[in-house]
């Protein structure tokens, strides 16, 4: 299974870099045009629901309880101490964002994907990195 974790963990660390690679582009493509639209759109929810699937599969490698939400697989990491508790409170939108992108797309704005979601990236990165660190110290 550990392998399983690394493995989604690769995939979700290429979705920030191509976003990041057509970012610049966002305010003025986002509302012209739709195949951009829509591939910047796909790679935003492929990464939150990575992020949410990643969170999931660390909770039944590590034996935690089972989630009820999306959002609570989250808490959970941050229950438990593999997600910094303060950043897992805010982290955990991600679940809403996810579900937001799913099934309300069509009343996304260009300011607000690139003003907050874009410029929340960085969270990734901190979301990965203390999921390593928690596998690395469990052995």
């Amino acid at each position: 299974m550990e392998e399983r974790i690394y493995q989604k963990i690769g995939r979700i660390k290429e979705y920030p870099n191509i976003i990041r690679s057509i970012k610049d582009e966002c305010m003025s493509r986002f509302k012209t045009d739709p195949i951009y639209r829509g591939a910047l759109l796909h790679y935003l929810y492929l990464l939150a629901d990575s992020c949410l699937s990643l969170a999931e599969i660390v909770i039944k490698y590590k034996g935690l309880r089972r989630p009820q939400s999306y959002h609570d697989v989250i808490d959970i990491l941050g229950e438990n101490r593999i997600l910094d508790p303060e950043f897992a409170f805010e982290f955990a939108k991600i679940a809403g964002f996810r579900n937001f992108l799913a099934h309300d797309y069509e009343k996304i704005e260009a300011e607000i994907i690139y003003n907050k979601t874009i410029s929340s990236l960085k969270d990734i990165d901190s979301f990965i990195k203390q999921i390593e660190a928690s596998l690395q110290a469990s052995g």
